[in-house]
């Protein structure tokens, strides 16, 4: 293995993990990698491996919209509940260091919903909005290990 190729794997090992941990770039990161050695590589297989890639993270990227948002709209929860829990993680990021982000998006989510169905059926809203997210987190992390797949593969044949 080349010192980029090391590099890169480092690049997508962060970027996979990124998904997870919101202060990192996640799939962006890791399909900036693949470019970086795509360039550096050059070549047919190396060019096939990054389109496959970008596709895998493209189709990743509708999907994780596409599928949990269609589950909140069969739930009944709007938008405006998931913009409020996004708004007050950014702040809860910068009022409690580490741990603001999920707290602050739960208190948003949980607030929001309050305020639009009432105390005793705010909660389960919350946890169907909470799963989505999770959701849509996993279908990011499944196509982030995918195109990392598709990567070492690429590697393996050139």
């Amino acid at each position: 293995m080349s010192g980029v190729e090391v590099l890169v794997a480092v690049a997508i090992a962060i970027g996979v993990v990124g998904v997870v941990v919101p202060l990192l770039p996640g799939s962006l990161l890791v399909l900036g990698a693949i470019l970086v050695w795509t360039i550096h590589e050059g070549g047919a297989t190396a060019w096939t491996v990054f389109a496959v890639a970008a596709v895998v993270l493209g189709l990743g990227v509708v999907v994780k919209y596409a599928v949990p948002g269609r589950r909140l709209k069969e739930v009944g929860i709007p938008g405006s509940t998931m913009a409020l829990g996004a708004v007050l993680g950014v702040v809860g990021f910068f009022v409690i260091p580490v741990v603001g982000l999920p707290v602050g998006f739960v208190l948003g989510i949980y607030l929001a919903e309050l305020n639009r169905v009432g105390g005793s059926a705010a909660w389960p809203a919350t946890v169907h909005a909470l799963k989505a997210v999770g959701l849509s987190l996993l279908i990011e992390f499944t196509a982030s290990l995918l195109a990392a797949a598709v990567w070492v593969t690429g590697v393996v044949l050139t």
